[in-house]
């Protein structure tokens, strides 16, 4: 069993949300909703707040990846090549293949993070030992490390020319990551991640001369982290 919780201005936008983020392809009929949170329209909209939701799923009860994602991409119409192997540290690297892999990457590989999540679970239920699952396809992962350590040097550059903090857009766990990797031997520059999951960003901050009267810099181990 997974639960996951969603917001949205609506009971049923907030249910979509969690299907749509979390459990992709899985049809609404084969969950169960308990709403935490009525929305609230407030005063003129001030006060307003979204619906809250617990969407619970019952994994199924095949809990190998490829019966798992086999059963999964039926039910989204969609015909794909699952193509396992296991790596030296026990791991599962899974790689799809097929027509409109577009659909399994979704918005800056969300909906490829979601579906790598929830058959994660569906491996690891019940298992003494945990074998971690990573997923890919068209080669994507590879891609967005790549634009992702453009991005860096490109931000890093235009932090330390106008010694100005420079504040990313969300990125998860592995992006953020990603990101402090590739600047960690960059002259003049730190970075840290603020903010809650899933909206945690990374700052790149200007540490050069005259730092403190440019905007400064965020430290770690304040209320700012590397991860």
């Amino acid at each position: 069993m997974a639960q996951f919780e969603g917001y949205g201005k609506t009971i049923d936008e907030a249910v979509s949300n969690v299907l749509a983020e979390q459990l992709p392809g899985v049809d609404r009929d084969l969950v169960s909703v308990e709403v935490l949170e009525n929305p609230k329209s407030g005063f003129l909209g001030i006060g307003s707040t979204q619906a809250k939701v617990r969407v619970t799923y019952d994994l199924p009860c095949d809990n190998s990846a490829e019966g798992f994602l086999s059963g999964l991409f039926a039910q989204m119409g969609l015909t794909v090549s699952v193509d396992i192997t296991e790596q030296e540290d026990g791991s599962l690297a899974i790689n799809l293949s097929g027509e409109n892999m577009g659909l399994l990457i979704g918005r800056r590989g969300e909906t490829l993070d979601a579906i790598q999540h929830i058959t994660n679970l569906v491996v690891n239920r019940g298992e003494g030992k945990h074998v971690r699952i990573t997923m890919d396809t068209e080669n994507y992962r590879a891609k967005r490390e790549e634009s992702l350590v453009r991005l860096a040097k490109k931000v890093s550059s235009q932090v330390v020319k106008y010694k100005r903090n420079r504040t990313l857009e969300p990125m998860n766990a592995y992006e953020r990551h990603v990101i402090h990797t590739a600047l960690q031997e960059v002259e003049h520059v730190n970075t840290s991640s603020v903010g809650t999951e899933p909206n945690r960003r990374v700052v790149i901050s200007y540490t050069g001369p005259d730092a403190g009267r440019h905007g400064g810099s965020y430290r770690r181990g304040g209320y700012a982290s590397q991860y």
